[in-house]
């Protein structure tokens, strides 16, 4: 890891002289301005909105409400801005072992997680200015169109996808060729979505397998979810187009960005109306008011976190733990994650993956820094995709999505992936050590409507503590079946030319703990779920939107808190069911689309 990461400090300095000034701009200029930057203490300052979280959302809704100049607009973030080596996509997996990442871990499973450490999957939140999309995958998928219309008919009006469509569209910079399509895709937003500008060989196989399958290759973003696709991503000439990259870089006078604060608690009065929040920024205590509203984008486990210690969630818990309850919801109840299968590799004979020591030749190196493009403008190896129906479907949606990567959980030499992951030394050494440096490829099996649920409860009132997260993973058994039927998909995409042309065969060292079952059996890879399964970082539900008849639901269909003025929540946690894919592009859309109903209600 440091040799890689010093390399590319030292190739660095040669930015100066490459041929692209559009790639030039787009790895040095990211992030606010310093003249937006902690320009002022907020303390005992009045404004008119303040944003909680700099992600994804957050970021979406300081740049749009800073839009009406007569406005004051404060967003707080925890952690500080990016780094240049955030703008390296193939460095992802890096930035999970950082200061950059909250580190949240889940409660130890009985049910899943038996390969890593304690049992505990990691789940990865981004502490900085871009929230998580400082280090996620950058993939970018809306979701299907079912998935909106099922919010709706949930009784969330103006959230069907005829409505949520403008503000994927709003969002968004698209320049993916041969993809102009407006009735789908905006080209005047702040989000810019593009193709990896380097595919290799083997990603180029999985189409051509694809294809042979009788699949189409598809805009999944587009009229047809259901087919293969390299994947459309948040990127800017081959450099990661985070939320502050997109959304932050303006410099308005009625913006005020301050790094380093950790929201404590929102304050609440006698009628139940919020006034403004706590926060410590370097370990002093402070408060900031507001005269219109706050707004909390903190994410799913911090959104809902705040809440409790404010007073808003389950009574009994709060009362449990001494927090005076100001009203009693059904806060961190409705957690749903997509999980999936890490375990499925194939080995291949010709050097056409990503392999750790051929990511740190100087020549790599050289053509990224030079051009944008090359290995390292891979987002940690994962470079195309299918969603397809599998016989369990329950409707027109896919029910799997199958991800697909030129690399396995080997191809770093043992790092990052393996700590961030906290797959345990038994399970690698016995599976994976014996295949380093062998060129490799991988499928991740993902069930997309996953049908066990979970819960966020605080362990304590100290807001520094994280709080319990029991995803309760695999509790309901339709969810391994689904990926058990993905498993056999990805096997059959194995089996075709474009990939026999490499000699690919599935890597059959047995998981320790899986070993008393018949190697590739259906009860085989039920065990090497439960071992090794993937946590997307797709975490949605605990602040669940839905009508005033819903019992678990937490904020309306415009985001207000039930029983408390003044205070909104935008971000996953709303989520009243899981969308199909990744979920990031709906977060920007949930902010685009609070920010109009903030401005529609104030003006």
């Amino acid at each position: 890891m440091t040799s890689l990461l010093n390399t590319l400090l030292l190739l660095s300095s040669l930015v100066s002289i490459g041929r692209s000034e559009s790639f030039l701009n787009a790895i040095k200029n990211y992030g606010p301005s310093p003249e937006v930057l902690n320009r002022i203490d907020p303390n005992n300052k009045k404004y008119d909105f303040i944003v909680v979280g700099a992600g994804s959302a957050g970021s979406v809704l300081a740049n749009r409400l800073s839009e009406n100049k007569k406005w004051n607009i404060l967003l707080l973030e925890a952690g500080g801005p990016e780094s240049l080596l955030h703008q390296v996509p193939i460095l992802v997996g890096y930035f999970q072992l950082s200061s950059f990442n909250w580190g949240y871990k889940v409660e130890p499973q009985t049910n899943a997680c038996l390969g890593m450490i304690n049992r505990q999957c990691s789940w990865p939140r981004g502490k900085a200015l871009g929230g998580t999309s400082t280090l996620n995958y950058m993939i970018h998928t809306r979701g299907n169109k079912l998935d909106y219309d099922i919010w709706a008919a949930l009784g969330n009006e103006g959230w069907s996808y005829k409505d949520v469509l403008h503000y994927f569209k709003k969002s968004e910079k698209f320049d993916v060729p041969g993809i102009k399509n407006s009735t789908y895709h905006g080209d005047k937003g702040y989000l810019c979505v593009q193709y990896v500008p380097y595919h290799t060989e083997l990603a180029k196989a999985f189409l051509k397998a694809g294809r042979q399958l009788g699949y189409q290759i598809v805009d999944y973003n587009g009229e047809d979810q259901i087919g293969f696709s390299y994947i459309q991503a948040n990127l800017d000439k081959g450099t990661r187009c985070s939320a502050s990259k997109a959304y932050l870089r303006v410099n308005r006078s009625n913006l005020n960005i301050v790094t380093g604060a950790t929201v404590t608690k929102v304050l609440i009065n006698e009628k139940n109306r919020t006034y403004g929040v706590e926060y410590t920024r370097n370990n002093q205590s402070k408060r900031v008011f507001c005269s219109k509203e706050v707004i909390l984008s903190a994410g799913t486990i911090d959104s809902a976190k705040l809440l409790m210690l404010s007073g808003i969630g389950p009574k009994d818990h709060l009362e449990e733990l001494g927090i005076k309850v100001i009203q009693d919801s059904k806060v961190g109840y409705s957690m749903y994650e997509h999980v999936g299968f890490l375990g499925l590799t194939f080995l291949v004979d010709q050097p056409v993956s990503l392999l750790q020591s051929r990511l740190a030749r100087p020549s790599v190196f050289i053509e990224y820094i030079l051009h944008g493009d090359g290995l390292m403008s891979l987002p940690g190896g994962a470079e195309a995709l299918a969603f397809i129906r599998t016989k369990y479907a329950p409707d027109s949606r896919p029910d799997v999505e199958l991800l697909f990567a030129s690399g396995s959980l080997h191809s770093d030499g043992g790092l990052p992936l393996k700590k961030a992951l906290r797959i345990s030394d038994e399970l690698y050494d016995t599976v994976y050590k014996p295949i380093e440096n062998q060129d490799a490829w991988s499928i991740w099996p993902i069930v997309q409507n996953p049908r066990s649920v979970g819960r966020i409860t605080l362990k304590s009132k100290d807001p520094y503590e994280p709080p319990r997260m029991e995803p309760n993973f695999f509790t309901h058994p339709a969810d391994i079946e689904i990926i058990l039927e993905g498993i056999k998909h990805a096997i059959n995409i194995s089996k075709t030319q474009p990939f026999q042309k490499y000699g690919s065969r599935l890597h059959d060292i047995k998981i320790p703990g899986c070993r008393t079952f018949q190697f590739a059996s259906d009860d085989y890879w039920r065990c090497a779920i439960k071992h090794l399964p993937s946590m997307m970082n797709h975490e949605i539900g605990t602040v669940k939107m839905g009508p005033k008849d819903d019992a678990y639901a937490v904020v309306d269909p415009r985001l207000r808190v039930y029983g408390v003025q003044g205070l909104r929540v935008a971000d996953a946690s709303i989520m009243p069911a899981m969308p199909t894919g990744h979920v990031n592009a709906g977060i920007y859309m949930i902010g685009e689309k609070a920010a109009d109903m903030i401005k529609r209600d104030w003006q």
